[in-house]
């Protein structure tokens, strides 16, 4: 997985967080295994203040889908509540002042099709997908403010 907006272990522009449009970052996924049967997404911040904080959690997503643009929604999937307490995406927004923080975003390749609820939480996707992640990819951003 890579983005044209920024590079893995790159600053991740503002455009992409709280501060600015708050839209998720274009993607491009390749290498997916002929096998798939899904892929999901989940984007979190390890280093939040209380915790792992999760900023985007997508599930149940065409396993031939190779590009996603900026902000969208990928077609046909389901989106759990992100840690803000709503659905989709939400960019991130570590605390003033902070050090730069991490915010890793990984792809799941699956072999099948996860049954969540709208209310799945990251552990009820990592869960579901446990014994059947075919691969997996990951992009790390850093942001501060």
């Amino acid at each position: 997985m890579t983005s044209p907006a920024y590079a893995d272990a790159g600053t991740i522009p503002r455009r992409y967080t709280c501060e600015g449009e708050n839209v998720s970052p274009p993607l491009a996924l390749a290498g997916v295994p002929a096998h798939t049967a899904s892929l999901a997404l989940l984007l979190q911040d390890p280093d939040a203040p209380r915790g792992t904080f999760t900023h985007w959690l997508a599930w149940d997503i065409d396993p031939h889908t190779a590009h996603l643009t900026a902000g969208e929604h990928p077609t046909g999937a389901a989106e759990g509540r992100n840690g803000f307490g709503r659905t989709g995406y939400g960019g991130p927004c570590p605390p003033r002042g902070d050090r730069p923080h991490p915010y890793v975003l990984t792809v799941y390749a699956t072999d099948r099709r996860p049954d969540l609820a709208a209310t799945a939480t990251p552990d009820d996707l990592l869960q579901a997908l446990s014994g059947h992640t075919l691969a997996t990819g990951t992009l790390t951003g850093w942001y501060g403010r």
